[in-house]
C-alpha cells in the first residue's frame, strides 16, 4: 500500500528523488536546462511530500507560496519503475489537501512541452492550461496550469 508523508525538502528521501528528477530534466531539456534549473531550487519550499511503499521512496512533490492565496506546485516525480500506479496523482492530491489546510485557494504549476506525461497528469487531475506566469511568461516551451482548490 502506498503511504504519503508530509515532510520538508531536507528529507533524505526527497533529496534522493529530486536528484533523479534533475537528471531526467537535464536530459530532456538539453541546452535549455540551465534556464529552467534556476527555478527548481528548493530553498523557498517548506512543504514537501514523499510517497512510500514498503519503506521504499517511490515519488515526491512539493509546493511553495507563489502569491497571496496561490500555491505553486513543484518537483512532482515518480521513479520510472513505479509509474502507472497513480502515485503522482496521489502525491498531487496530498499537496492540494495540505495547501488547502493552509488557506491556499488555488494552485499553479509549470511544466514543459517535452513532458507529455506531466501534461496528461495535470489535465487528468482537473488542472486547466492558463497563461504562462512569472518567469515563464514568454517561454514557448512552458505550459502553465491552474486549479481552484477552495
Amino acid at each position: 500500500m502506498i503511504q504519503i508523508i508530509r515532510t520538508t525538502p531536507d528529507n533524505p528521501d526527497f533529496i534522493k528523488l529530486i536528484a533523479l528528477l534533475d537528471k531526467d530534466i537535464q536530459l530532456r531539456d538539453g541546452e535549455d536546462h540551465s534556464f529552467y534549473d534556476q527555478f527548481n531550487k528548493t530553498d523557498s519550499i517548506k512543504n514537501a511530500v514523499v510517497a512510500y511503499e514498503d519503506d521504499k521512496a517511490l515519488g515526491c512533490g512539493a509546493f511553495k507560496v507563489y502569491e497571496g492565496s496561490t500555491a505553486e506546485v513543484k518537483r512532482i516525480f515518480v521513479i520510472p519503475e513505479s509509474r502507472g500506479k497513480n502515485i503522482a496523482s496521489n502525491v498531487l492530491a496530498e499537496l492540494e489537501s495540505w495547501a488547502k489546510e493552509l488557506s491556499f485557494s488555488s494552485c499553479i504549476l509549470e511544466t514543459g512541452k517535452k513532458y507529455p506525461e506531466a501534461i496528461a497528469l495535470y489535465k487528468k487531475n482537473g488542472y486547466s492550461i492558463t497563461t504562462n506566469y512569472g518567469q515563464y511568461k514568454d517561454i514557448d516551451d512552458s505550459v502553465c496550469f491552474s486549479k481552484s482548490i477552495s
